[in-house]
């Protein structure tokens, strides 16, 4: 892609949403390589992506030059069997090497910015509560109060409120000890920074975030609702969560640059998302909506845009809908900005693929647009 990213991001830009409209088109991931690297030359010094927070330490200590292997640190580190893509293994190379002559001042940094869930199963907060309490030197029995793993982990435990421990006075009690350590980690933060570091300090800090996650996931979980109406709740608290942990990321990251967020459209966007199934419709404030209400940051979202894929069976799109307008203008692959006059997509849409709305392009600062998704594979990073 030819253009510069910069004519269509502010100076004052801190967070960048780069949005994508399916998981299932890796071309979005390409660009996004591609545009990343453009970025850090012009001050950007961390990336987002929408993988467990916690987990996304270790690649973040593999890109600052710790030892280890590639694939077994993309393994560990992306949730959601994201390990596996060819373009989040470039990306994570490239930023190592590209650390490899920088000062620690100047590295760029990896994080996650999601939950350490999928929508419908959700793990055990106790290692992520211990990991703080060994972090504070204490000896609170954690394992005690939450009981076997496996009881979290199962899918009953998201699926039916009866199999839920998220309400037992366990987890109660372990909700309220997660709150009591998160405490004691703000208290004591000078004489335990001076004691290890501000990283190991933070590094605390994002698991007992994580764990005490967990726990309002679960508490949503074990909430006795009708089968149609209990997933939007449980959408809603992981939006919420990411949109905390966006915030988390830019308080460690604002003397140091801009940060790209790259996700969803539905988690980056400024409007409710929107997710219709059946017989139901799921509607809840995604994480750039939070984050762009609240004000704290300066924040630039660009929706993700395709008009076909060969790679999940996308067809062109109709006449006259957004993405053929689209398809007009952006014979590849490129950006744009300013109004524009069409309708939604009517044709048949896969599974997870979400197309673009009027509320998403009237609160979007530009489009990514990909016009046939097979122009865009070449490796983006060099």
């Amino acid at each position: 892609m030819t253009q510069d990213i910069r004519d269509f991001v502010p100076a004052s830009c801190e967070l960048l949403g780069l949005g994508e409209p399916t998981h299932q088109e890796p071309a979005f991931a390409r660009i996004r390589n591609e545009l990343f690297a453009r970025l850090v030359e012009h001050g950007f010094r961390s990336i987002a992506l929408e993988i467990d927070r916690v987990a996304a330490l270790t690649v973040n200590d593999y890109v600052q030059g710790d030892p280890g292997d590639l694939e077994q640190v993309v393994r560990a580190g992306f949730s959601h069997e994201w390990g596996e893509r060819e373009t989040n293994r470039e990306l994570v190379a490239w930023i190592r090497d590209h650390n490899r002559t920088r000062p620690p001042e100047d590295r760029v940094t990896f994080h996650g910015f999601d939950a350490p869930t999928e929508n419908y199963s959700a793990p055990s907060p106790r290692p992520y509560l211990e990991f703080g309490r060994d972090y504070l030197g204490l000896d609170h029995d954690v394992a005690s109060l939450a009981g076997d793993d496996h009881r979290w982990s199962r899918p009953e435990s998201v699926l039916d409120p009866a199999m839920s421990p998220g309400a037992t006075p366990e987890a109660r009690r372990l909700r309220e000890l997660g709150e009591d350590l998160l405490f004691d980690l703000h208290r004591r933060a000078p004489e335990l920074i001076a004691a290890t570091s501000r990283s190991q300090w933070f590094r605390a800090e994002t698991h007992l975030t994580a764990g005490l996650g967990l726990l309002r996931y679960h508490a949503q979980c074990a909430k006795p609702l009708p089968a149609a109406v209990r997933v939007t709740p449980l959408l809603a608290v992981r939006d919420t969560l990411m949109a905390h942990n966006l915030l988390a990321i830019r308080r460690l990251e604002a003397r140091r640059g801009p940060t790209l967020v790259f996700s969803h459209n539905l988690h980056l966007q400024r409007v409710q998302s929107v997710m219709p199934l059946p017989d139901q419709e799921h509607t809840w404030s995604s994480a750039g909506a939070i984050v762009d209400a609240l004000g704290d940051l300066d924040y630039t979202f660009i929706a993700g845009s395709l008009g076909r894929s060969a790679t999940f069976g996308l067809d062109a799109p109709p006449p006259g809908s957004y993405e053929a307008l689209l398809d007009t203008r952006i014979p590849t692959l490129g950006l744009t900005a300013g109004a524009m006059t069409g309708t939604p997509r009517t044709d048949v849409i896969p599974h997870g693929h979400f197309p673009l709305t009027p509320d998403l392009l009237e609160r979007a600062d530009a489009v990514l647009h990909i016009n046939d998704a097979t122009a865009a594979l070449q490796p983006a990073i060099s």
